[in-house]
């Protein structure tokens, strides 16, 4: 028996693919009161033959890391979309998000127990990606959380 092998829906994950660094800005929220900049790394490798991209975080405050996360992303044939599921160090139930890329631009959105939440990873300059977290707590409403800028390094 042949194995199956990753489809162009596939490959379009290797945008992700990398390491990189950025500042982040965090705006004030119920769950982060101040808000102020961090520093983003991010380390995401192609993973299971390339069906999928694993996703190692860390955010950096003040000189030590405050918040980690790990994320799956992969291509959710039932729906036709991509599926990203998020894992943190909050210890809050585990998130999926679902979108699509519109060129070099991967939207991903959920709506749960937390609220809505929409994803927005801008990969339209080489070597470098835009990065965007909106909530909302009716999906109707809804405010900037956290963006960042991220250079690709090594």
């Amino acid at each position: 028996m042949e194995m199956p092998k990753p489809t162009e829906v596939h490959h379009k994950l290797k945008l992700l693919v990398g390491n990189w660094v950025g500042e982040e800005k965090i705006n004030p929220s119920p769950w982060e009161e101040k808000g102020g900049t961090a520093i983003g790394r991010v380390h995401n490798r192609a993973a299971l033959e390339g069906f999928a991209v694993v996703q190692d975080y860390e955010q950096e405050r003040g000189g030590a890391v405050n918040f980690r996360g790990h994320a799956i992303f992969t291509w959710f044939e039932p729906e036709k979309c991509y599926a990203l599921h998020w894992f943190d160090s909050f210890g809050a139930t585990p998130n999926v998000m679902k979108g699509n890329f519109e060129q070099n631009v991967l939207t991903l959105t959920s709506a749960g127990s937390y609220g809505h939440s929409k994803a927005v990873f801008d990969f339209s300059k080489d070597g470098q990606y835009r990065y965007q977290m909106d909530v909302s707590q009716d999906g109707k409403d809804w405010y900037t959380f956290m963006e960042g800028t991220y250079e690709r390094k090594g």
